[in-house]
């Protein structure tokens, strides 16, 4: 075997890359034949928050449900731990619009985050005092023990938000998809969330998180995703959320990033 040869099948052997929690190859996404993603490339590093962030339309929410395969792919490849997500199921949770959940659905807080136990549990069996255990354990950890018999039709929106991260904390798994958890949530949700992606990041969790505020990128993430229909940039935050990544990824949007660029300054300041 020449050199080349080697080189090749080195290339080929750690393409599979089996620690990294996710690893996206040449993926593509089209919706009636025009693309929404574009070639994405990403291998993503444990025990990280990641924010991905990118202009209205740049394929956000779609790069998550393409990987969890709630979306058809057009092309490409999708690994977690180097294996598929049917696979990996159990060490994935995820956290969608909380504009696309029938929050009229007759059934009580309790349930909702006890579904999350359910690849523990199994289809069709009783659920055991232990799994209700888990499941309102994760509720207090979200503030939200109180509300466990209350409908979830009753609850305000940053309460329901709560509820939804309660449920993904009841999988316990070691990636998390959150999309747009912070959107239509009052200050002191959107702080508690904070903390408790934090919380899952020391315990060695990776967590994925559609962000729109640009301002806080700095502050909540330590690597980021630049995206607007292909990768733009992914990386540290500190080395990749930069004045000219943001130009790339946003435009001539300029009102969209000039805080960003001043809150990524005065981050810098304080170190």
């Amino acid at each position: 075997m020449n050199g080349a040869e080697v080189a090749n099948s080195a290339t080929r052997k750690g393409s599979e890359h089996p620690d990294a929690p996710l690893a996206i190859h040449d993926l593509t996404v089209a919706y009636h034949r025009r693309p929404v993603l574009w070639d994405v490339d990403l291998v993503l590093p444990k025990g990280k928050l990641i924010g991905i962030v990118g202009p209205n339309g740049a394929g956000k929410s779609t790069l998550i449900k393409a990987v969890l395969d709630l979306t058809p792919r057009a092309s490409g490849r999708v690994q977690f731990y180097g294996k598929s997500y049917r696979e990996q199921r159990h060490r994935v949770g995820y956290v969608p619009q909380r504009e696309s959940v029938d929050w009229d659905f007759p059934v009580t807080v309790q349930d909702v985050v006890t579904m999350g136990r359910y690849r523990q549990i199994g289809w069709f069996r009783r659920v055991s005092k232990a799994h209700r255990q888990a499941a309102y354990t994760a509720l207090e950890r979200v503030g939200m023990a109180d509300f466990a018999d209350r409908q979830i039709s009753q609850l305000s929106g940053g309460q329901q938000q709560r509820v939804f991260l309660a449920r993904a904390l009841a999988q316990e798994a070691e990636i998390y998809f959150m999309d747009e958890p912070f959107a239509g949530v009052d200050a002191s949700t959107e702080k508690a969330i904070v903390t408790i992606l934090q919380g899952l990041r020391a315990s060695g969790s990776t967590v994925l998180v559609v962000h729109h505020d640009l301002q806080t990128v700095p502050q909540y993430f330590d690597h980021v995703v630049m995206l607007n229909m292909r990768v733009v940039a992914h990386g540290p935050t500190e080395e990749v959320f930069t004045e000219e990544n943001l130009v790339k990824t946003y435009g001539g949007r300029l009102t969209l990033f000039d805080e960003a660029v001043r809150a990524v300054t005065q981050h810098r300041a304080k170190k």
